[in-house]
């Protein structure tokens, strides 16, 4: 991923598109990162009871939400921008990727992997392997997902901005909420929870979620 480009899309008045290798685009949602935490994100959020690791916190609204709730939680992102704004948003945050050494390894109660962020590397086998190393023995990964029946797959990505500037390709995963299942169980870990929660009041848009836990 280009970081340049992914901070173009971390401002509140960007115009940043998600460019496929087969031609399609679709924007970045900005807007929805930088409000507050709402609508399907409390569904997600009312199951942290514990010390959350948020991978790939861009402007941090989950982990600043989880921080006035007084649950301890930490952001990681690989922009400093991201990093800089979880920090303004009243959350905790370090400049790093989920591959880097993390602190608390092996010690998280929740690991978040919300907004697409199961796509991070292009292979979720690795990604939820090395997510279920960060974990507690009791801890579990929240981890949004694409739609039933949308299938699961890899594809090649950039990021263009609006005034023209392009990011170099890279691979990001899709995950269908009924295809997680044989992919954890491939990280040795497996389903605990299913569940669809829509955005209302801000939208009506359906968003799928799982509870992963160690097998």
């Amino acid at each position: 991923m280009s970081v340049a480009v992914y901070e173009d899309g971390l401002r509140r008045d960007a115009t940043v598109l998600i460019r496929y290798s087969d031609g399609t685009a679709v924007p970045l949602e900005v807007e929805r990162w930088h409000g507050p935490a709402r609508g399907a994100d409390d569904s997600l959020l009312r199951r942290v009871d514990g010390a959350a690791l948020d991978i790939g916190c861009g402007p941090g609204r989950l982990v600043a939400a989880l921080a006035a709730r007084g649950i301890p939680s930490l952001g990681i992102d690989i922009a400093p921008a991201a990093v800089g704004l979880t920090r303004q948003a009243g959350g905790r945050a370090l400049q790093l990727s989920v591959f880097d050494d993390v602190p608390e390894a092996g010690r998280w109660s929740y690991a978040v992997l919300a907004d697409g962020n199961i796509g991070i590397g292009g292979d979720p086998v690795r990604l939820l392997g090395r997510v279920a190393e960060l974990l507690s023995p009791t801890g579990q990964v929240l981890v949004e997902l694409a739609a039933p029946r949308s299938g699961a797959g890899s594809r090649q990505m950039r990021l263009e901005n609006a005034d023209g500037r392009v990011g170099a390709w890279f691979p990001w995963a899709h995950v269908a909420s009924d295809e997680v299942g044989p992919l954890a169980r491939q990280a040795g870990l497996e389903v605990r929870e299913r569940w669809w929660a829509t955005d209302r009041p801000v939208g009506r848009r359906t968003r799928w979620f799982a509870a992963l836990g160690h097998g």
